[in-house]
């Protein structure tokens, strides 16, 4: 693990350096405030020790900065000064310091301040680790574990701006799993949650890292794609088409047949501005490959193309 080490006296700094790295840490050295505060934009600096009085930028004026950044981890800082008085000290905890030592520094007293500030950083990383797992479960629908419906609109409002923004355009793809409820009143919903499953599968064998997959209701599952046009949407829908119904799928029971229509939207169509309406484009050609006979893809505004093996119904 780093430590920074903030202490403009020379003998003061090597003293620090060979004892840290006695116990197994690595010094980093700063000779100045404003040296220590471009040190600690290395976010894996998360331990210091500053000397209060430094030319320049004081210790307490680093403190200040540091608690003052955002979307940084925690830094956890020992305040070193000579100064003893009750009002010193708490003038440098309230600048934000986690601790505060008195010079002559007590080198035993100092490694096991350091122990208390690593667990500190350790249960802080924990926790991080944690609130990111929930956050991650919660964005997530609890059957496929793909992105959840409001995750997957969050992420098309956001891919809308930064296409908008390029001038490149975003595709969407929304498919529904053709006569699904027949499946769930035959084989039973444990079957359709494991065809639902294999279906999600195979699709996301068929796109790339950059696109983003999510259940969108029941048995529909949207695809968005980054910098995909109307000729490129076309051959995506086409090959997610074919790679669900090339064969049928295996449960514990049997095998089904299954197959997907598809309703296909670009940002390059006149009023996609917004996720909404971009989806509400997608969802009104699925309507019309269902209406076609299922099992095909209709692109919005080539709706006089569509792609697949329709059937009469």
């Amino acid at each position: 693990m780093k430590i920074l080490v903030a202490e403009d006296d020379l003998i003061c700094s090597r003293i620090l350096q060979k004892n840290i790295e006695n116990w197994g840490y690595k010094a980093v050295l700063a000779r100045s405030g404003q040296a220590a505060w471009e040190a600690l934009q290395d976010e894996e600096l998360r331990l210091s020790i500053l000397d209060w009085i430094m030319p320049g930028m004081d210790g307490v004026e680093v403190c200040r900065k540091i608690r003052r950044r955002k979307k940084y981890k925690y830094t956890y800082i020992i305040l070193l000064s000579a100064k003893d008085r009750k009002q010193d000290i708490i003038a440098g905890l309230s600048s934000g310091a986690d601790d505060y030592m008195t010079k002559p520094v007590n080198f035993l007293e100092l490694r096991a301040r350091l122990q208390t500030g690593k667990r500190v950083i350790d249960l802080e990383d924990k926790l991080l680790l944690i609130q990111n797992q929930l956050k991650d479960i919660a964005s997530r629908d609890s059957l496929t574990k793909i992105w959840n419906r409001a995750e997957i609109s969050k992420f098309l409002s956001e891919e809308l701006e930064r296409g908008q923004r390029e001038k490149k355009p975003t595709g969407v793809i929304l498919l529904d799993v053709d006569y699904f409820k027949k499946i769930n009143d035959f084989y039973g919903h444990a079957i359709g949650d494991q065809a639902l499953l294999q279906v999600v599968s195979r699709l996301k064998r068929k796109i790339r890292k950059s696109d983003k997959i999510g259940r969108y209701g029941g048995d529909e599952i949207i695809i968005i794609l980054p910098n995909c046009g109307l000729t490129e949407i076309k051959r995506v829908g086409e090959r997610l088409r074919l790679s669900v119904g090339k064969r049928s799928i295996r449960t514990e029971l049997d095998s089904v047949p299954v197959t997907v229509s598809a309703g296909c939207a670009t940002s390059e169509l006149p009023g996609t501005a917004s996720a909404d309406k971009l989806i509400k484009i997608a969802d009104s050609v699925l309507f019309k490959a269902k209406g076609l006979g299922r099992n095909c893809v209709v692109v919005a505004g080539q709706e006089l193309e569509p792609l697949g093996e329709r059937k009469n119904v």
